[in-house]
């Protein structure tokens, strides 16, 4: 399938998110580069604090983040860079939001939440952007790789905090 064909189906998957319809996506992606989608029917959003992000990949480097979060995780990952804390949002099936279980640290986003989402194009910072895209509509994370993720990181910062105490 052609890129461009790729990114209209893709476009469109993530439109239909917007409370207002596709339109209204549109033109927000079109006027301010980032549309504000509705969360909890078509997919959900892990929050992963940027600090998590660097113990469960070993690295601060964002190509090696971009690389190795796109293994990891197998699907389309947000970053923020002009939010406190620069957080990233894992994509997930809107379903496991209502089951997820992975405690305040890392909430997952679902019914009743919007997610800024950037355009389509919008792969690095400032801003909000795709660190990784969607490689096809419908693309998700798969939660089982979202936990596995967090529980690296956990894992990580913990062993670092017990290091500084002892």
């Amino acid at each position: 399938m052609e890129k461009a064909t790729l990114d209209r189906l893709i476009t469109e998957w993530l439109a239909r998110a917007h409370r207002d319809g596709p339109d209204a996506a549109r033109t927000e992606w079109r006027t301010q580069g980032v549309a504000l989608l509705q969360l909890g029917d078509r997919f959900s959003a892990v929050r992963i604090p940027e600090r998590y992000i660097h113990a469960a990949l070993g690295t601060t480097d964002p190509a090696e983040i971009a690389d190795r979060l796109a293994a990891r995780l197998q699907g389309p990952v947000i970053r923020d860079s002009l939010a406190v804390g620069v957080p990233y949002y894992a994509l997930i099936q809107a379903h496991a939001g209502l089951v997820w279980d992975s405690g305040e640290d890392t909430p997952c986003l679902g019914d009743g939440t919007h997610l800024g989402v950037p355009r389509l194009g919008q792969i690095s910072p400032p801003g909000t952007y795709w660190l990784v895209p969607p490689r096809y509509d419908g693309d998700l994370c798969r939660p089982e790789h979202v936990q596995r993720l967090v529980r690296d990181a956990r894992a990580v910062v913990a062993a670092e905090l017990a290091e500084v105490e002892a």
